[in-house]
């Protein structure tokens, strides 16, 4: 197996803060090797029925443990300003002594629209993106900065706690296109999805620039009690398309999720206990060319996973 660096995903959507940060000290004692944090304002869905704002508990976690830690993503473009999440991430930046990368993407209408603003197409979001990504940048360089851009305007900001270095930006991208604008413009590359022909065409495009992926599992005594946990909390996994972008609340994600049936979830989730399963999963983002992969737990045997992890899994990878 190509060697990949395993990192544990920590969901904010299924699990509060304190319990964040018992998992994120768990995964370092375990050998997990950085963090990922995914930032929403809700939840896919109630069941998960979690949601603390990130920025508090990389805070949190900053403290915690020595773990590099990636947001995974954040939306930088309709909820918050870019100006503000530039001042979060150097903040994060400085408190982690440097082992900070900013994930970025286009977001969802589920975490975005909640101030009322419209939800622009996807064209509209890669290049309120790009401006987002630049304007952080100029920020970072420490100076005073005004502009008027075509989404975004700052009047004499300037941010003062500054990292030595600027924090790196990973861009998110699912398709062709996001993909293309991440290799323009991004420092590394994030997704969840498997797919070689999309981490080839950034690594081809940026000389080999790195790529994070996030994959989740559902660990439990038996497989059919892993697929249950995994049905009951991200049944939304399993919706096709632009769905999980465009859907505006855990009730609609909900609805829509009486679609997926458990049998489907069962074909497309690694549950249970074997630990051939789980490294599997981990050889086929491997082979896709990524050099990170971040595992998340769905359920609530987190710290039997973690302890799985860094018994059984781990050691037959690095």
């Amino acid at each position: 197996m190509r060697v990949v660096k395993i990192g544990y995903f920590l969901s904010c959507e299924e699990y509060g803060p304190a319990e964040l940060v018992a998992q994120a000290r768990a995964a370092e004692a375990a050998g997990f090797e950085g963090l990922w944090i995914s930032d929403h304002f809700h939840p896919w869905n109630d069941e998960q029925g979690q949601s603390p704002f990130v920025w508090s508990v990389i805070g949190a976690l900053s403290e915690a443990c020595s773990l590099p830690i990636t947001t995974a993503v954040t939306c930088p473009t309709v909820r918050i300003h870019p100006a503000i999440v530039a001042q979060a991430a150097a903040t994060a930046a400085v408190m982690t002594g440097g082992h900070f990368v900013l994930g970025v993407g286009t977001g969802e209408a589920l975490n975005e629209h909640v101030l009322g603003d419209p939800w622009p197409s996807i064209d509209v979001r890669l290049e309120m993106l790009e401006e987002a990504v630049a304007l952080m940048r100029e920020l970072w360089a420490g100076g005073f900065v005004t502009t008027y851009g075509k989404h975004y305007t700052v009047d004499n900001a300037r941010i003062y706690t500054l990292p030595d270095e600027p924090p790196p930006v990973y861009i998110s991208g699912f398709g062709p296109k996001a993909t293309d604008v991440a290799a323009r413009i991004g420092d590394g590359y994030i997704s969840t999805q498997s797919d070689p022909e999309l981490v080839t065409r950034f690594k081809e495009a940026t000389g080999g620039k790195p790529a994070q992926a996030g994959a989740k599992v559902a660990y439990a005594d038996t497989v059919d009690e892993g697929v249950e946990h995994a049905h009951r909390l991200w049944a939304n996994a399993g919706l096709p398309g632009e769905l999980a972008q465009v859907l505006p609340s855990p009730r609609h994600f909900e609805q829509a999720s009486e679609l997926v049936t458990e049998e489907s979830t069962r074909e497309s989730v690694v549950a249970g206990n074997d630990p051939e399963a789980h490294l599997a999963q981990i050889k086929e983002y491997a082979d896709a060319g990524y050099d990170e992969l971040y595992v998340a737990n769905m359920g609530p045997h987190h710290q039997q996973m973690i302890e799985f992890y860094g018994r059984e899994v781990i050691p037959q990878v690095s």
